[in-house]
């Protein structure tokens, strides 16, 4: 599945809705045992197996996944990748949040020696500090985009009236938030918000934290104590349905799963992590999953009630 998709006003486009999450590339401040070689492999897999989007962020390993990326991309076409990344934790003030435009247009130029780069495609505000107002942290990304810097503007982790403060000018092109068929809050007020005002959406832990992979049994209730005894149960049983589907498709859960996000309208990109080459490889086979659209509707129904 690889149609041209427009993120927001910008000019910025993506070849393929399926991307790539990359903080377990060189994410050493968030996983244990990671290994430089696998981000590296990882990150060269998903380019030469057609992904064009990477996602990063300054707080994955503290720069070392941008830096990592930035190493890979040197051998690549740069006009034929979509570099997202994302700041907020600023590292002079134990990383508390900051979205001050100083801050911002210092953590941009960065990125870009980082990234070894001189574009951003897609620059994200992280998380929303509590002070700045969102307008003004958003016009700073505003004069960068009109410096060239940055080419389409974003906010993650923001409320919907976060979100609307920060779209003041409409100048937001897209917003990254948390998004699963385990939790689906989005879809009430902010998807419509975003479609009406031409924003894109990517959603983040689309896998729900290795939940939706399949490989959790009852067993495991005690890993993911997030959910109450009933909705655990009714996760498994929904993902039982799941299971009848990909056997159909000669496909895994979790290729089943990417398959329906990549089928949502409301989504812009998908963008599933991996630890190693492997996963990015079996996570490329998804987008040979063509649900049809009964089946697409009996993956949401399975879910609806959890």
């Amino acid at each position: 599945m690889t149609n041209e998709f427009k993120i927001g006003k910008s000019a910025v486009t993506v070849t393929n809705r399926l991307g790539l999450g990359t903080n377990k590339v060189g994410g050493h401040n968030l996983f244990q045992d990671l290994k430089d070689e696998n981000g590296y492999a990882l990150v060269k897999e998903a380019l030469n197996g057609g992904i064009t989007l990477l996602d990063t962020a300054y707080m994955y390993g503290l720069g070392r996944s941008e830096e990592i990326i930035g190493d890979v991309i040197k051998d690549h076409d740069r006009s034929k990748i979509v570099l997202a990344t994302k700041a907020a934790q600023d590292p002079d003030k134990d990383h508390q949040l900051n979205n001050s435009p100083q801050f911002l247009t210092a953590a941009v130029d960065d990125a870009l020696k980082r990234l070894k780069t001189d574009y951003l495609d897609i620059f994200y505000i992280h998380f929303p500090d509590k002070d700045t107002p969102k307008a003004e942290a958003v016009g700073a990304l505003s004069r960068l985009k009109e410096a060239g810097k940055i080419r389409a503007i974003g906010v993650s982790n923001f409320s919907l009236e976060q979100i609307k403060e920060a779209n003041t000018d409409g100048l937001v092109d897209i917003v990254e938030d948390q998004y699963s068929l385990v939790h689906r809050q989005p879809e009430e007020a902010e998807f419509p918000y975003l479609q009406e005002n031409q924003i894109s959406f990517v959603p983040y832990f689309p896998l729900a934290a290795g939940l939706l992979t399949g490989k959790y049994s009852a067993d495991d209730a005690e890993k993911f104590k997030q959910y109450t005894p009933e909705q655990y149960t009714n996760i498994l049983a929904a993902l039982d349905k799941v299971r009848t589907i990909a056997t159909a498709h000669d496909a895994t859960v979790a290729q089943t799963l990417i398959a329906w996000y990549l089928n949502n309208p409301a989504i812009s990109v998908v963008i599933p992590g991996a630890r190693t080459a492997k996963q990015v490889h079996s996570n490329l086979a998804a987008q040979k999953v063509a649900l049809s659209p009964a089946e697409y509707e009996q993956i949401d129904q399975a879910f609806s009630q959890i």
